[in-house]
């Protein structure tokens, strides 16, 4: 089989607020072999109609969010071997300190488990009733990526830019690990800051236009010196789609060279993964087990 590592999905929108549910979910994923669970990151969710600009996102007022940062807190007492990730935690509408801080804080409690990948999101509203400029927030993510990474390495920090200011200022306790951080999304900008500063980025779907956009992180990893090799790239198969679509994007995924691949068995009319609807938790992990060994048979 190929290297190719499965990552689970957190179903947020389906799972409901049952902390026993949410647990024995975890706890199956850590038990089918899954390397992984993502979270999405949502604080709030807004009707879309009668808006401008307009809301194009997948999700509304309707669907239902756990905060990943707590959310993950609550994981990482209840697995012991399962990375963390967030996909994506929407950074320019948070404090960077603060972000720094649960990032850490999740780390430690963890035993070093944490994936932390961040994005600029799509919810604009959202942004405004965080109190942040959602038309500034590629440009602060960039200044919040230089502050948490000094942050989480050095003692005290002293920064000055043009949307933060540390004055003399540091965090404790820190990782003793360098903390991963991944990127999101498919756009250029994305890529690129991934190449600067990032150790992995996630794809938000499969298929062609993915195939191409990695191709085009592999081409500026190239130029800029990283060894593509060494830098994980993940894609989202979103189960709905059927074991025929499954297991031909997870061996073109896999021939690519992706490294990890993240089952989503969420429905979602938007994201076209309507065919296989999930009642409960056991029908999620069931579909979770169906897919790892859809895609384990593509892969061999």
């Amino acid at each position: 089989m190929s290297d190719v590592q499965l990552t689970a999905v957190f179903p947020t929108t389906e799972i409901g607020s049952d902390p026993g549910a949410i647990r024995a979910w975890a706890q199956a994923v850590e038990s089918l072999g899954f390397t992984r669970i993502m979270a999405y990151d949502h604080v709030l969710g807004a009707v879309h109609d009668d808006r401008e600009p307009k809301l194009w996102g997948p999700y509304t007022e309707r669907d239902a969010f756990h905060e990943p940062m707590v959310l993950f807190g609550y994981l990482a007492a209840v697995t012991t071997d399962v990375e963390l990730m967030t996909g994506v935690l929407v950074l320019p509408q948070r404090q960077v300190a603060l972000a720094a801080k649960q990032a850490i804080e999740i780390d430690l409690l963890s035993g070093g488990r944490l994936v932390l990948g961040v994005g600029t999101g799509w919810n604009h509203v959202e942004y405004e009733a965080l109190g942040t400029d959602y038309r500034t927030r590629a440009r602060r993510l960039d200044e919040q990526v230089e502050v948490l990474q000094r942050l989480w390495t050095e003692p005290v920090v002293d920064h000055t830019g043009r949307w933060h200011r540390i004055d003399r200022a540091g965090l404790e306790p820190r990782s003793p690990r360098p903390l991963p951080l991944w990127f999101g999304g498919s756009a250029e900008p994305a890529l690129r800051r991934a190449v600067r500063w990032g150790q992995g980025f996630s794809f938000g779907t499969t298929g062609q236009r993915i195939l191409d956009a990695r191709a085009a992180l592999v081409a500026m990893l190239t130029e800029a010196g990283r060894d593509p090799a060494g830098f994980p790239t993940e894609a989202i198969l979103h189960a709905g789609k059927g074991p025929d679509v499954i297991a031909a994007d997870a061996a073109a995924w896999a021939a690519a060279g992706g490294s990890h691949l993240a089952v989503s068995t969420m429905t979602s009319m938007m994201l076209g993964s309507t065919g296989r609807p999930c009642r409960g938790v056991d029908d999620h992990v069931a579909l979770l087990e169906t897919v790892r060994d859809e895609v384990r048979g593509a892969l061999t």
